[in-house]
């Protein structure tokens, strides 16, 4: 559940009336936030600072903060903290970065959507209670959702709560007409994919207007939705699920969707490894904002998007070498790309296709560590060679990582991704090592 504070009058008239005019006109979507996923490579306040003026240039108006185990949470919640947590102090610089840079902040609070809810109902005191005529699981839902809702709105009565639609689609538009909660929230309607059922989108646009809901929201995804450990982000994938998303926009009564929440996220859920990066997603987010302020991707907005990040061309290979792009964290997608597309492949090449390797020092071979002493200055100079490119590439993705992320996060990254690779390349040159040593004849004196 997200909870967004209602603007003042004056605050929102300064959206409309500021010298980026074309922020606030050209769009259907007037709110435009970008979701920062902090329960995974949280970045350092001092990153914030660089990409938050970034994001107010690109076109967006707001951000979506999901602290996660990132909060300075006292009292019986102090456990929840992370080990490297924000201070109460870098929360309130977060918060005053985001309104020097005009961005609207709404936390994102996970309360029913990912407190296992797939098992709604199976609980025993669940299960007596929908054993009961007319009682259903829709019913359970809406009744929890009230609940929450309710408490928010009693306590902060200036804040509307925001909801991911997920529990929703499926209950019947009476049940839910019938219900509290079309006043109390505003539902998110999301969808990361970059084929969209624009059809179905508008008639359940509709169903909810019908249900009672004033308003809706769109959410999209600029990065981490296209697989679980993916290290580089694939643009056109989130430039067509854009796309999709302004037709929706159009295909439905102007003003009904209030904003759209560019999700970025960080981790599929707390148990799963990390996927790409913020500043590994920092290019999509750029084709995504400027797409949705211009309407669609010309030359033009091409251009405005490689202006912004100081790259010559958008094209993969732009992001091949260190310095591709003048944006925050460009150095950290230039490294990431290198070891993302060439690390694994290199010491495969060596490992599983050289001829020397194979033919002369394979896996046989190395248990029992033979090998032709000829052999060896085929191999080892070649191993010692990527060993020592990729290890100092890996020192430099390392220092590159330190100055955005903390260490949890740079550790993790670099023993998914870099460390499996350069300990194949390692345990191979040990072997060698071991093979080239004389062998002691281990029979005795007759």
């Amino acid at each position: 559940m997200c909870l967004k504070q209602k603007c003042p009058e004056k605050r929102f008239f300064s959206y409309m009336t500021s010298k980026n005019s074309e922020m606030s006109g050209s769009s259907p979507f007037k709110m435009r936030l970008v979701h920062l996923d902090l329960k995974g490579a949280p970045p350092k306040v001092c990153y914030l600072s660089e990409i938050f003026p970034l994001f107010r240039a690109l076109g967006a108006n707001g951000v979506l903060i999901e602290y996660e185990d990132m909060f300075p949470y006292e009292g019986h919640l102090r456990l929840l903290r992370a080990k490297h947590a924000y201070s109460p102090s870098e929360i309130k610089e977060i918060l005053h970065l985001a309104t020097l840079n005009e961005l609207e902040v709404i936390p994102l609070v996970q309360t029913f959507g990912h407190m296992e809810v797939y098992y709604l109902g199976e609980g025993e005191t669940s299960r007596q209670w929908l054993q009961q005529e007319p009682n259903s699981k829709a019913e359970l839902c809406l009744s929890h959702m009230e609940a929450v809702a309710s408490h928010v709105r009693a306590r902060y009565p200036t804040t509307t709560p925001l909801m991911w639609d997920d529990m929703l689609r499926d209950i019947p538009e009476d049940q839910l007409s019938g219900s509290r909660v079309p006043q109390l929230v505003e539902p998110v309607l999301w969808d990361y994919g970059a084929d969209l059922d624009l059809h179905g989108k508008a008639l359940l646009v509709e169903k909810y207007r019908k249900s009672g809901f004033s308003w809706l929201w769109a959410a999209s995804a600029f990065k981490g939705a296209t697989g679980v450990n993916q290290s580089l982000t694939p643009i056109e994938h989130h430039l067509r699920n854009h796309l999709q998303w302004l037709q929706v926009a159009g295909s439905v009564p102007a003003d009904t969707l209030r904003g759209i929440i560019l999700t970025g996220w960080q981790r599929y859920d707390h148990f799963s490894v990390l996927c790409e990066l913020l500043p590994v997603g920092i290019p999509s987010l750029a084709v995504c904002l400027q797409v949705l302020l211009h309407g669609d991707f010309a030359e033009n907005v091409k251009a405005r998007v490689e202006n912004f990040l100081g790259i010559s061309s958008l094209e993969e290979m732009s992001f091949r070498s260190e310095g591709a792009g003048s944006f925050p964290g460009s150095n950290i997608l230039a490294l990431v790309t290198q070891v993302s597309l060439h690390l694994c492949s290199s010491v495969d090449a060596l490992l599983e296709r050289d001829r020397y390797v194979t033919g002369w020092f394979s896996p046989y071979h190395r248990r029992r560590k033979l090998i032709h002493p000829v052999m060896i200055e085929h191999i080892q100079p070649q191993a010692l060679s990527l060993l020592a490119r990729w290890s100092a590439l890996a020192g430099e993705l390392e220092a590159a990582l330190q100055r955005v992320f903390y260490p949890d996060t740079v550790e993790e990254w670099l023993e998914e991704n870099v460390h499996p690779s350069l300990r194949r390349l390692q345990a191979l040159l040990q072997d060698l090592g071991e093979a080239a040593r004389p062998r002691q004849d281990s029979g005795q004196d007759s």
